[in-house]
């Protein structure tokens, strides 16, 4: 996705493996500074605390004492758990941060000589499901040796929620926020009433085939076209199905989604790519309000009210 908005106060910077960008209006050049200054530490000291990536986060604690003892977690990380809760539940399991000793076999990041043993395979399965997670007040264990867990798909979307919340609370009402494409905007865009959110075109990225007009709400989008490995001739993408624990084969180039939260319309676009479309859109009506649209190499798959977003 690509944004098309009128000139106002901009942040530029990287975060959690992806480029950022937050563009709001501000009343005073005190509450820009403040808020600007805020914002980005919360991010890094967020990101420092849920990269599986580093040895140090807290995310990182968990997946080391797999099967030995508990780790203590503050009130912002039993918050985070609790949406994945949800998240799991509203995907039917689709939705699984415990799918890392997956995501570890078939690392898109490697050079794949051959396709990943059945067996290693069928023994990162045995290690997954979230409600295997034990929780208590303050504290959660993962039961097993070898089990992991990665929030990624989750912790973006919801850092673009909390960010869009801080400006609230400081009378910031017009604002957008983009963390590699997963996009809220809140108020109207200077000039134009309704923000203008471009979709990128899987069969030739970088462009947009079509934009949406949002007001409030937030938009995101799954593909695989970035993010996978080719082994002849074929291509797997980073997208992972818990059913089978192969890369997901649904057909689908990508998925939009619009709704109200960014956790919510990412969790959904994911889910939605991994199903495929029938089934994807399937899950979506099942769970308003959401709208989404479904590109495959040959096909356009949306629910009912998508195309009011669509602009001409």
């Amino acid at each position: 996705m690509q944004v098309d908005i009128p000139d106002i106060q901009w942040i530029r910077f990287s975060a959690m493996g992806s480029p950022c960008a937050i563009g709001y209006v501000a009343a005073s050049h005190e509450e820009s500074g403040s808020f600007e200054s805020d914002a980005v530490r919360w991010i890094r000291s967020f990101e420092t605390r849920y990269s599986r990536y580093s040895p140090t986060s807290l995310i990182s604690r968990i997946n080391e004492r797999a099967g030995l003892e508990w780790v203590e977690i503050d009130p912002e990380t039993e918050a985070v758990f609790a949406l994945v809760d949800e998240a799991y539940r509203i995907t039917e399991g689709i939705f699984d941060p415990t799918a890392l000793p997956l995501l570890r076999v078939w690392d898109y990041r490697e050079v794949h000589d051959a396709i990943p043993d059945k067996y290693d395979i069928d023994k990162a399965r045995e290690l997954m499901g979230w409600s295997r997670l034990e929780r208590r007040n303050g504290g959660v264990r993962l039961p097993e040796k070898g089990m992991g867990i990665d929030v990624g798909g989750i912790c973006k979307e919801y850092a673009v929620d909390r960010i869009v919340e801080m400006a609230l609370r400081r009378n910031i009402s017009r604002i957008i926020v983009d963390f590699g494409q997963d996009i809220r905007v809140h108020g109207d865009a200077p000039g134009r009433g309704s923000w203008r959110i471009g979709m990128e075109n899987p069969f030739k990225p970088g462009t947009c085939w079509a934009a949406l007009a949002i007001a409030d709400g937030a938009v995101a989008s799954s593909g695989s076209y970035y993010r996978n490995f080719t082994l002849g001739g074929k291509v797997f993408g980073h997208m992972v199905d818990p059913r089978t624990g192969y890369p997901a084969e649904s057909c689908c180039r990508s998925v939009t989604t619009v709704a109200l939260s960014c956790w919510f319309a990412g969790v959904l676009s994911t889910a939605a790519y991994i199903l495929g479309p029938v089934e994807g859109i399937r899950l979506m009506e099942k769970n308003c309000p959401a709208e989404t649209c479904i590109l495959t190499e040959s096909d356009c798959f949306s629910t009912g009210k998508f195309g009011e977003y669509l602009v001409v």
